[in-house]
């Protein structure tokens, strides 16, 4: 994935209260306190810039890194410990980005009400979309981000904490669309929500309403690509598609989720399912990732486009190459759904 230039804008931040449930949830029965104090947020007003040129991911605050998670996790991981210590201050942002599929039976929007790490908003990648584009949250234009950004009270300058309920599936998609829109300082939680209750680590339940934030939209166009580019990379020998969907539904031998939407691949695409990067709720280590992409015909030396149903694991695939050493990739936003939808696509039944 391709980095976002800098915009050297630090702005004094005013503090705010956030709104949220007076009753706390509590994990596993333990008795916990009920929320935590008031956030800070950035000075409620958002501006938009466009980003031409794009380079290499940045590794963010690596020496911060290596005191806690080892050295074979991603870089872009912060552990429960981590944040656990770092809850109350004033310039992290924690998030909610979880988000299932049909065929799941998870209700995303209700769990998040029911209990959520204290002083979490909530990033619902199909209310963060186009809403101009039928396909699957297609990413908005930045002045829609930016909006959408300033009203879940996220600004710039601000250290943000992705998660989701599942342990490592939507919190990638919401770490990788933060960053193309400039955030600098965004990770995951390492395995997610299922390890901070599994700790016994206080939720609470409600709605969280933050101060209206300043968010300067950046957006990297270099970092996202489109069927154009997937069809030139599946005729060419420079760039590799990968795609993240489970092996059935690659092989056209089992139904996709979206009614109407065959099953199969793309010609030449190679298949590294998601549930191979992830081992209980977390993603496995670098060396463990090498070997996966090895066994899979990845070449290292060559550039990936991620790829799977709607964009949401191609953006695990995406967070395990990097943490591999595979700096150079780009996710195919409309993927399988775009794809398989268009006539003139070529689909390809093992």
């Amino acid at each position: 994935c391709t980095d976002l230039a800098v915009e050297r804008r630090h702005e004094a931040n005013g503090s705010s209260q956030s709104s949220r449930s007076k009753t706390p949830f509590r994990a596993h029965a333990a008795l916990h306190g009920p929320g935590h104090p008031a956030r800070s947020a950035a000075r409620g007003d958002f501006r938009v810039a466009r980003v031409t040129g794009a380079r290499a991911l940045s590794t963010p605050d690596v020496d911060t890194w290596r005191m806690t998670m080892p050295e074979t996790r991603s870089p872009w991981l912060r552990s429960t410990d981590w944040l656990a210590e770092r809850l109350d201050a004033p310039d992290i942002v924690v998030v909610d980005g979880s988000y299932y599929l049909s065929t799941m039976n998870r209700d995303a929007e209700a769990e998040y009400l029911a209990g959520h790490i204290p002083g979490a908003v909530r990033f619902d990648i199909d209310t963060v979309k186009d809403p101009d584009n039928p396909l699957p949250h297609m990413l908005p234009r930045p002045e829609v981000f930016s909006a959408h950004m300033r009203k879940l009270g996220i600004g710039d300058g601000n250290t943000i904490v992705v998660y989701d309920g599942a342990g490592l599936f939507a919190a990638p998609r919401v770490w990788w669309t933060l960053r193309i829109f400039g955030a600098e300082r965004v990770f995951i939680l390492d395995g997610g929500l299922p390890k901070w209750t599994a700790e016994g680590r206080p939720v609470e339940g409600g709605r969280v309403t933050r101060r209206p934030a300043h968010f300067t939209a950046r957006f990297d166009a270099g970092a996202v690509r489109d069927i154009g580019d997937v069809k030139k990379a599946l005729v060419g020998s420079i760039t590799q598609v990968v795609d993240a969907r489970p092996a059935g539904r690659f092989q056209g031998k089992d139904p996709e989720p979206r009614p109407g939407l065959p099953s199969g691949h793309m010609p030449g695409a190679l298949n590294v399912p998601f549930t191979s990067l992830i081992a209980d709720g977390r993603l496995k280590t670098a060396e463990e990732l090498k070997a996966l992409f090895k066994e899979a015909g990845v070449d290292p030396t060559k550039p990936v486009i991620t790829t799977c149903g709607s964009g949401v694991s191609a953006a695990i695939l995406g967070l395990a190459l990097d943490t591999a050493g595979h700096k150079s990739w780009g996710l195919y936003d409309g993927s399988w759904a775009e794809w398989a939808s268009r006539p003139d696509s070529d689909i390809v039944k093992d």
